[in-house]
């Protein structure tokens, strides 16, 4: 067996790999790196606004991961971005007891969440646009 086997093998498993990082930078290809890293604060609940003092997150640690605080307990699940649609997937989170009014807005966030259709920054706002909403989640970056 010569030196040059050993390399034409790591050539011929290395090309799969950067065909997948190639396809990534190809039109209809996810958008997910723009958003990653980035944590943002609900501001308005489709046009509902939200409880003084109570804050909803939304955090996108690392591609397809997404977390935040849904306004009394914690969530974490993935997430599909496709140019700007959004698909939130299975969500799970903490169970704390909440007060009835924080209990409502978090249900109502969680339920926006899961009906998301597309995304929108405007520099250091994101619009969540929701499916059965008039208007869009409002959220304020909180880290680049």
């Amino acid at each position: 067996m010569s030196l040059s086997q050993p390399r034409s093998r790591l050539a011929w498993l290395a090309a799969p790999a950067l065909m997948v990082l190639t396809a990534c930078a190809m039109p209809g290809a996810p958008a997910a790196a723009p958003l990653v890293g980035s944590e943002w604060l609900l501001e308005d609940l489709g046009g509902r606004g939200v409880l003084d003092r109570v804050q909803a997150t939304l955090a996108f640690p690392e591609a397809g991961r997404v977390a935040g605080n849904s306004s009394c307990n914690r969530f974490f699940g993935s997430y599909t971005l496709m140019q700007d649609k959004v698909a939130f997937g299975q969500l799970a989170g903490t169970r704390m007891a909440c007060t009835e009014a924080v209990n409502e807005q978090e249900m109502r966030y969680l339920d926006a969440l899961q009906k998301a259709q597309r995304l929108e920054v405007q520099g250091k706002t994101l619009l969540m646009h929701v499916q059965g909403l008039d208007k869009p989640l409002r959220f304020t970056r909180t880290k680049p």
